[in-house]
């Protein structure tokens, strides 16, 4: 237990070190263009959803059932969108924010080391953009491989009465290894050995994935998890698993 609330503690430092000189750029630009995105994309849907409702409706309506049948409309297309942007806004910005990640680890590395931050390495960014898009893609299909039997242990009677416990610690791990990925890519570890090096002490990397999990459904911070969680993986390997591999 003691581990598992020192790797919660981890992300806490993680929001510390996104507002240092030198990281702060790293850490809001993806989020600068995530929200420029959804500000688009919810202006597009507002101003043209209008005239959408007006082509769809028939022409033999009557015009007061017209009018009730905007009425009614207009607020559940305003909840689906809500829906949407809660559900969609982080999935999307950790794909955004993948090419900046690894960048935002050496950057919060190089000051927790004492080292100068360099300039902003733009070229190396887009040189490791596949490869941040690629590994990705590599945790969701460790993620979509683990789904089926969870789900399928969900709807056995009386083994899921555990489940909701089991799915809260997938989650946590699943977190772990996801941000502990920029860290340790950096330092040329691919996912096995990313997962090995976690397993050795397993209750620290629960108790950071918990809280990121818990702070991902905190609305407003939620916003800033991405960066913060990359930020406090990178404290919590380099120090109690860097020296220990």
């Amino acid at each position: 237990m003691q581990n598992v609330i020192k790797g919660a503690r981890y992300l806490k430092q993680g929001f510390n070190l996104i507002n240092q000189p030198g990281i702060r750029r790293f850490a809001y630009l993806p989020i600068l263009i995530n929200t420029l995105l959804f500000s688009f994309a919810i202006w597009f849907g507002f101003s043209h959803f209008g005239g959408w409702l007006e082509a769809l409706m028939p022409n033999w309506l009557p015009a007061w059932l017209e009018s009730i049948l905007t009425w009614i409309i207009w607020p559940l297309f305003v909840l689906l969108l809500i829906i949407i942007v809660f559900f969609t806004f982080s999935v999307i910005a950790n794909v955004l924010a993948a090419p900046f990640n690894g960048i935002l680890a050496e950057m919060v590395e190089k000051k927790l080391t004492g080292d100068t931050p360099p300039e902003m390495p733009w070229a190396k960014m887009l040189k490791d953009t596949p490869k941040m898009l690629f590994n990705e893609l590599r945790k969701i299909a460790y993620l979509l491989m683990w789904l089926l039997p969870l789900l399928i242990f969900s709807w056995i009677p009386g083994l899921n009465l555990i489940a909701p416990i089991l799915w809260f610690m997938f989650t946590s791990w699943t977190l772990a290894l996801d941000y502990h990925d920029y860290p340790m890519g950096n330092h040329q570890l691919d996912f096995r050995q990313q997962r090995a090096v976690l397993r050795k002490n397993r209750s620290l990397a629960l108790g950071f994935g918990s809280a990121t999990m818990v702070a991902t459904m905190i609305p407003i911070v939620n916003f800033l998890v991405i960066p913060a969680a990359v930020a406090g993986a990178t404290a919590l390997y380099l120090e109690n698993f860097k020296n220990a591999e």
